[in-house]
């Protein structure tokens, strides 16, 4: 049987959630508490289990990431809260878009090669389960950041591409 431990993560964004399986990480959010908990159990399907361990890995790169010492994930993710589309895309983006880098939608829509156009990738930008770890912040519009779901919407994303040292942290984009 499957089931989903919970680990969460202080950082300058609030407490980050990871939701662990035995496969890997199948969710984070920009935010931790019993309700945003229930809704991914009931999303999977599956009971939650305490297992510091399993999200040890998780909550570590997390932690390390956010203090601006780790630039690259190696945290297993399990892609089960995908489509075979999203899985496509968020797959394309999670394998080519590296720490400090950044791809429009339109050229994450033609390098994943998933037939669809740029707004559709932004559709699937806002419904990534594993933000941060698979980086939809690091697609932006090609005039501009563009939108973002996690946290404080664009501000989590700005603060984002600052740590990542792509944005200067003066630069007022337009929105």
């Amino acid at each position: 049987m499957v089931d989903v431990a919970f680990g969460s993560v202080p950082t300058p964004l609030g407490d980050v959630l990871a939701a662990v399986t035995p496969d890997g990480v199948v969710a984070t959010a920009f935010q931790d508490g019993d309700l945003v908990r229930r809704k991914l159990l009931d999303r999977l399907g599956v009971p939650g289990v305490d297992d510091p361990g399993r999200t040890a890995q998780a909550r570590e790169e997390l932690a390390e990431y956010f203090a601006g010492r780790l630039t690259a994930f190696t945290v297993p993710v399990d892609w089960r809260l995908v489509s075979t589309l999203q899985r496509r895309v968020l797959g394309t983006l999670h394998d080519t878009v590296p720490y400090g880098k950044v791809t429009t939608y339109g050229d994450l829509a033609a390098s994943s090669g998933a037939g669809v156009p740029a707004r559709a990738i932004g559709s699937i930008m806002g419904s990534n389960p594993i933000p941060i770890i698979v980086p939809c912040h690091r697609v932006v519009a090609g005039n501009g950041l563009g939108g973002f779901s996690g946290g404080d919407g664009v501000d989590s994303k700005r603060w984002l591409l600052t740590l990542e040292g792509y944005l200067p942290p003066t630069l007022d984009w337009e929105l």
